[in-house]
């Protein structure tokens, strides 16, 4: 997911320099997307783990 939020990202840098800027902004907007929900799954995962962590550990 980060991948493709990092591809997105360099296509809109290239549109925008080439002056395409309805791609360049379509781009960037999906590109904010995934960065943006990739943060929302890290965080889930993070909480999950500790959860389950401490549900393991007996703590």
């Amino acid at each position: 997911m980060l991948r493709w939020a990092l591809i997105f990202a360099v296509i809109a840098l290239i549109a925008g320099v080439f002056g395409f800027t309805g791609i360049a902004g379509a781009s960037a907007d999906i590109a904010k997307f995934l960065f943006f929900l990739f943060l929302a799954v890290v965080a889930f995962f993070v909480i999950a783990s500790v959860f389950v962590g401490r549900k393991l550990t007996g703590g």
